[in-house]
């Protein structure tokens, strides 16, 4: 018995290399030729028939016609993060209870950083797309806006041509540190990435503007204000980035920042995630929360609680159906995300 061979389609990529333009300009050629001038619209025309390219996935032609039969999540994160980050969990899950209301299937459309991120984009065979928070320049954003679907983007970045979730960062912010560093003479700031390059590290005098993903920008501007409105000195705060957002990394990021003489008495954390990594590794240092260490983190999860931390809780999965609801062009209501401080063990005026 032998087995029937099929040549591999070529992609869209591949023309873009071959004419010499971007995956973009390709996408916009079959998608939306208005968009680009003739002259480009043949080249990009005669490097398809050349390589024997027949136009966008039939699928892609069909979810126009409102017919692919799922929604597209752009997760900005490796694809384990769906499944291992607890509140990447829950807004995953928030946007398959929508799909399975109205029958559709959801899709997670991988990016990884590369080159190749656009094209799976433009090639999606989805009725809409949810954006995962991302960095302000990060190309996907580009790419989902030139499919003219609905779609919507999840705590950054935000822009006029898409839809937007996404809780006050700044004022929740503001709020969970005033709880930290009531008190303090050391505080310090766990950060999530500062941008794709994803690089840890230490900082002092930090200016948020620098952040270009917009949840990390708003979150430290935040922290900022409420140390400053305490009669502090934003100079005096150190910043320490993680590259993911893991209680692993966290605890060993803080097992050198918790030795020392430069020992923090005070941490705003990003995430529940980080903050919990920190408490460990205090721990097995021998420091106590909060009387040797206070800790705030965000998000409310169940472990979080367990920890007795202080928190700021939001519902990732009502953000997720919202998300959903817009990208399959619903109207979600325009009523500002729901946050609120959960004061706890882990900060000295719980």
């Amino acid at each position: 018995m032998t087995r029937a061979t099929s040549r591999r389609r070529p992609t869209m990529a591949e023309v873009a290399r071959a004419a010499e333009v971007s995956v973009m300009t390709v996408s916009y050629t079959y998608a939306q030729p208005e968009r680009v001038s003739e002259q480009t619209r043949a080249r990009v025309r005669e490097a398809a028939e050349r390589l024997g390219y027949p136009g966008p996935h039939p699928g892609a032609r069909s979810l126009r016609r409102g017919r692919a039969g799922s929604l597209g999540v752009i997760l900005g994160e490796h694809l384990t993060y769906a499944f291992e980050d607890p509140q990447a969990a829950r807004f995953l899950a928030g946007i398959a209870e929508v799909c399975a209301d109205h029958g559709l299937g959801l899709t997670i459309v991988p990016v990884t950083g590369s080159a190749g991120d656009v094209g799976r984009v433009a090639e999606a065979a989805v009725d809409g797309f949810v954006v995962w928070t991302t960095s302000d320049d990060d190309p996907v954003v580009d790419a989902v806006a030139a499919t003219g679907l609905p779609s919507v983007v999840h705590g950054g970045p935000r822009r006029d041509d898409l839809s937007f979730v996404a809780v006050d960062d700044r004022a929740a912010a503001r709020a969970v540190a005033a709880a930290a560093f009531a008190g303090a003479r050391r505080p310090m700031v766990l950060s999530f990435p500062l941008d794709r390059a994803r690089a840890t590290g230490v900082h002092r005098a930090l200016d948020p503007a620098g952040a270009s993903f917009r949840v990390t920008r708003q979150r430290l501007r935040g922290f900022r204000d409420a140390w400053t409105e305490s009669g502090g000195r934003w100079s005096q705060v150190r910043v320490a980035v993680c590259s993911r957002n893991t209680a692993r990394e966290a605890e060993r990021l803080a097992a050198g920042l918790l030795t020392g003489p430069h020992v923090p008495d005070a941490v705003a954390a990003m995430s529940d995630e980080l903050a919990l990594g920190l408490m460990r590794a205090a721990g097995r240092l021998g420091l106590a929360v909060p009387g040797d260490l206070a800790v705030t983190g965000w998000d409310d999860t169940d472990a979080a609680a367990a920890a007795g931390l202080t928190t700021i809780a939001q519902s990732l999965r009502d953000q997720g159906a919202r998300c959903a609801r817009l990208a399959l062009g619903e109207d979600a209501g325009d009523e500002p995300v729901d946050w609120r401080l959960i004061l706890r063990d882990s900060t000295r005026q719980a």
